[in-house]
């Protein structure tokens, strides 16, 4: 982010404004009205909002909804395998709540791609772009920044939230919630504003989850609302100061993520949808007092307070470690898979969290409207290696999309008696980033410019998955 202009000094703290909303690392957040468009020709929408459940580190899918009870140990693990509410469906013993749910999934078993790599895998799955090279990962824009984009905010939120915004794979530390080429200024903003620990190796415990997801909205210490609406009073100084100092698209995102923050830090029922102190205690337990827990808990209540799209991320944890590349080396501390995914802060953790979460938005009328999808960059390897843990792989994987248009109670693609090849036709990131456009009534040719002016259409290669959506 380039420095503030000198001419900002005398009216501005820039320190309390990078720190305020942690916009200085974060989305810029576009005043509404002046992102959103009218698309033409634009498709019919299923969903109002999304859901994107991103576990990055590669999800093992044989330990949670791909089992295979027949194959040997060495590829089934120990866990044991339960019905769903679908007949002929079954998942682990680790997926319970779920299982109860699985008559709202569409579950796709044949998310596969052929990339092993981490950075590459998780780039293209959050983008729906491919990615060869590093030096891509940070430069496709991600689904939810087209989102952004295109939509534009509401009801006071961004276009593209990240619940919390802090995972970062490595090393070294990458931050993947990008705008790319749409610009910064479309990248989510993060509720726990810039992560204080980048390290997923720090093994380091972080503040409580409630005041971890909002620290972005948390004013410094001598900045309450009244001083920053009548810092608001001075806009049109620093817009002019920027034009002054600056030229180009630059200065404008800087003014728009300046103006968003203001926005978020003084409007009251924006910072209500942040305050999970506000929910019954039942409600919180059920979701599981746990960190995916109460993420997923959030998310609801954004998209319910009107966020658009609101991505839940969970994985490379400074406390945890990388919980989902689950190697179990002898630096990870890890025990044996089929162990390591009975833990709350694992496979059962995520399966409470997310169970809840689709209950809930069914509950209070709004499931059908909000489109939830389970997305993770791989699945694991087939066979358990030599130190009880799953390596990457490519080849295979599990996702599953709910919600907002979704045609529940159904699996779809296979994989092999192993769980090692996909059966049926694949599905990449490109498909499910065209079935999240279906939904929200994008089409993914749609032509966008980038920062240079080039056109450039949303969604090169993929196509909504058959059958997902009704």
């Amino acid at each position: 982010m380039p420095s503030l202009p000198h001419s900002w000094e005398p009216l501005l703290n820039r320190r309390d404004l990078l720190r305020a909303g942690a916009v200085g690392v974060s989305a810029a957040l576009l005043p509404e009205g002046l992102a959103a468009r009218t698309l033409p020709n634009r498709p019919a929408a299923t969903a109002k909002s999304v859901i994107l459940l991103w576990m990055a580190g590669g999800v093992t899918h044989i330990d949670s909804f791909d089992p295979k009870p027949a194959a040997p140990e060495q590829i089934r693990g120990t866990l044991s395998v339960i019905d769903s509410t679908v007949p002929g469906v079954r998942f682990t013993e680790v997926m319970p709540g779920l299982a109860k749910q699985a008559h709202r999934l569409a579950l796709v078993r044949s998310f596969a791609h052929g990339n092993n790599d981490h950075f590459l895998s998780q780039a293209w799955a959050l983008s729906g772009r491919k990615v060869t090279s590093m030096t891509q990962i940070t430069e496709e824009p991600n689904v939810g920044a087209f989102v952004s984009h295109l939509l534009g905010p509401r009801a006071g939120f961004p276009g593209y939230l990240a619940v919390p915004g802090t995972t970062r794979p490595g090393p070294p530390p990458y931050n993947l919630f990008v705008g790319g080429w749409l610009g910064r200024e479309h990248a989510p903003f993060p509720t726990a504003g810039a992560p204080r620990n980048e390290d997923f190796t720090a093994r380091v415990t972080e503040v409580p989850e409630d005041e971890f997801n909002q620290q972005a909205l948390k004013p410094p210490t001598g900045v309450d609302a009244f001083r920053l609406n009548d810092r608001r009073s001075l806009r049109a100084r620093l817009e002019a100061s920027l034009r002054a100092a600056e030229t180009g698209g630059q200065a404008e995102a800087l003014a728009r993520q300046y103006q968003g923050a203001f926005a978020m830090l003084t409007a009251p029922a924006v910072r209500r949808a942040f305050e999970l102190e506000r929910e019954p205690e039942p409600t919180r337990a059920r979701y599981g007092k746990t960190k995916i827990g109460q993420r997923c808990l959030l998310a609801r209540r954004l998209v319910e307070a009107g966020a658009r799209f609101v991505l839940v991320d969970y994985g490379y944890d400074p406390e945890y470690g990388n919980l989902w590349d689950n190697h179990a080396a002898p630096v990870q501390n890890q025990p044996h898979i089929s162990e390591m995914a009975k833990r709350p802060y694992h496979l059962a953790g995520m399966d409470r969290a997310f169970a809840a979460l689709l209950d809930d938005l069914a509950a209070r009328g709004r499931l059908d409207e909000t489109l939830v999808v389970f997305l993770t960059e791989f699945g694991r390897t087939p066979t358990i290696n030599s130190l009880g843990g799953r390596d990457h792989w490519g080849d295979a994987g599990s996702i599953f999309f709910a919600g907002g248009g979704t045609r529940g109670g159904q699996v779809i693609g296979a994989t092999d008696k192993r769980g090692a090849a996909v059966t049926t036709r694949r599905h990449t990131a490109g498909d499910v980033a065209a079935t999240i456009y279906r939904a929200l009534g994008i089409d993914p040719q749609t032509v966008v410019h980038d920062r240079q002016g080039r056109p450039m259409v949303v969604l090169p290669e993929g196509e909504a998955i058959p059958g997902v959506l009704a």
